[in-house]
């Protein structure tokens, strides 16, 4: 502000202005700490939303690039600085956050830090979370802070509108899920209604057919007809039900986008490396979508709580018209035949089911302390 009333204000209304334009949480958040960082001319900002367990839920930083914030390591506990702006709800502003007493320092990887300021942000009288900046871009005399209580009342009224968005959005997202849980219920009870009554028929003509078989042979081959006429429809009831149960990301964003997105939670969420590579690859008919995503959801799920591994590369590459996608991981690997004697399967005969389903291949190469390879391969439109 110190630049003037208008330019201040046109700052102030620009941040509120972005962060009103996003409805998704994680949205919400990239843009409160990233307008946070620029009102107020800092080196790095951070915004963490607490879970109930000592940690945080959500932890979104800005300034630090993608390879520090992965050489940093798991997300922060609650604890020091972050833990008092949470639990006594009290602004924090310090020449030198390493000299505070309740400073209990941090991973090696990151990125150092002096003055510092930082406070909670508040839906009432709870705390949903936790800004903070560090590092002004402006002298700093000997033992002062750069951050002023200009500075300090600025972000108080970022913070009371950061609070409406983020309250807002997760309004949002909840009644999504809610109007998502209505729909897959209303869906359940459709198929339950008319697989059910599929079914049901079905097996009294089954049963008809059997009764027939010795005594009138030619009437219980017409029942025959009939029961696998019942079981196509079956069938289609259940692809029909399927179909509008297609993961919602697909539609929104498409195989390599929804793929790219959940390697990159997971990549966050576990210590194994998982990557992604997308080359090339265009899209494909909706069935095609749907399986390589679940096949990737599965091996993955595998790889990483099975498997020990330390990394886990997925790729997702052009083949003619269709695609190939490989999961591989350099865990402790398996022998495939020992699995199939012992009655277990890992999920195998669910992929290859869904591979099948769309006139796919699957290979499957694993040995021992060697690693696991799972590839498939769909055509295309």
């Amino acid at each position: 502000m110190s630049q003037g009333p208008r330019s201040g204000l046109a700052a102030v209304s620009s941040a509120l202005l972005a962060m009103s334009r996003h409805l998704e949480v994680r949205d919400v958040l990239k843009t409160i700490v990233a307008s946070a960082r620029e009102l107020l001319d800092a080196q790095y900002a951070a915004l963490g939303v607490p879970d109930d367990h000592g940690g945080f839920a959500q932890f979104v930083v800005d300034g630090v690039s993608d390879e520090q914030w992965k050489a940093i390591g798991p997300l922060p506990r609650q604890h020091g600085i972050l833990a008092a702006m949470l639990q006594e709800a009290e602004v924090e502003r310090l020449a030198d956050v390493r000299k505070d007493p309740r400073f209990e320092g941090w991973p090696t990887a990151h990125p150092d830090m002096s003055d510092f300021l930082g406070l909670p942000i508040r839906d009432g009288d709870e705390v949903i979370g936790a800004l903070f900046l560090a590092n002004k871009n402006c002298p700093k005399p000997e033992g002062s802070c750069g951050f002023t209580q200009e500075d300090e009342e600025l972000l108080g009224i970022l913070a009371q509108h950061a609070a409406i968005a983020l309250t807002n959005a997760r309004l949002y997202e909840r009644s999504r899920e809610l109007t998502i849980a209505e729909e897959r219920s209303r869906l359940a009870h459709e198929l339950h209604d008319a697989v059910s009554q599929k079914l049901f028929s079905l097996r009294l003509t089954a049963q008809a057919a059997a009764a027939l078989i010795d005594r009138d042979p030619s009437r219980a081959k017409g029942e025959m007809h009939q029961v696998a006429a019942l079981a196509a429809e079956a069938a289609d009831e259940l692809r029909a039900a399927v179909v509008e149960l297609r993961p919602a990301a697909l539609d929104e964003d498409g195989l390599v986008a929804t793929l790219r997105t959940q390697i990159h939670v997971l990549d966050r969420a576990h210590t194994a490396r998982v990557t992604f590579a997308g080359r090339g690859v265009k899209a494909l008919p909706a069935a095609q979508e749907e399986a390589v995503l679940r096949v990737a959801q599965e091996a993955l799920h595998n790889a990483l709580r099975h498997s020990g591994a330390e990394h886990v590369d997925v790729t997702l590459d052009r083949r003619g018209s269709g695609a190939v996608l490989r999961v591989t991981d350099n865990g402790s690997g398996f022998d495939p035949k020992a699995i199939r004697r012992a009655g277990r399967h890992l999920g195998l005969v669910s992929m290859r089911d869904r591979t099948n389903g769309v006139g796919g291949t699957l290979t499957v190469e694993s040995a021992p302390g060697k690693g696991t390879t799972i590839e498939m391969e769909v055509p295309g439109g």
